[in-house]
């Protein structure tokens, strides 16, 4: 579904079909869909009322702001999350979000094995919290994407 112009209506059926416990989506490919902060919130708070199948999620070149950034914390937070590789390029995340990011992926630190944040503007300790959670042992996380630095772990 990449590069769509789903507009707000668009973005609002498909959260509802999210919502379904009877979708069973395991990719979501959203990039470049111009979703802003009210659709991505949308979009997350439907997937955290049904999380457990989806394994990829691709937000790229959207603008989730602070709420959606704040909502996708939330989400990877829930233990019934299964989410192994999430994309946020060029999403406008601050070093905020990285921090919020982080904090979740300390919280449910299982499934999430790559994670591009990269044409973001981190700030050290955002990406200082990331990096080690790519060094943690208990973390499932191994690669981690920042600007143009790219970190993998085995």
């Amino acid at each position: 579904m990449g590069r769509n112009q789903p507009g707000e209506s668009g973005v609002k059926l498909l959260a509802d079909l999210l919502k379904d416990k009877e979708c069973n989506v395991e990719i979501l490919k959203l990039f470049d869909c111009s979703i802003a902060e009210n659709g991505c919130v949308s979009l997350l708070s439907a997937l955290k009322l049904n999380p457990s199948h989806l394994r990829e999620l691709d937000l790229g070149w959207n603008k989730p702001g602070e709420a959606g950034v704040k909502m996708l914390s939330n989400f990877l937070e829930d233990s019934n999350c299964k989410l192994e590789i999430l994309k946020l390029h060029d999403t406008n995340i601050t070093d905020e979000g990285y921090v919020a990011l982080a904090s979740a992926l300390i919280s449910n630190p299982l499934h999430l094995r790559e994670l591009d944040l990269s044409w973001n503007e981190p700030g050290k300790i955002g990406v200082d919290l990331l990096s080690s959670l790519v060094e943690d042992k208990n973390s499932a996380l191994k690669k981690l994407e920042i600007c143009d630095l790219s970190l993998k772990f085995s």
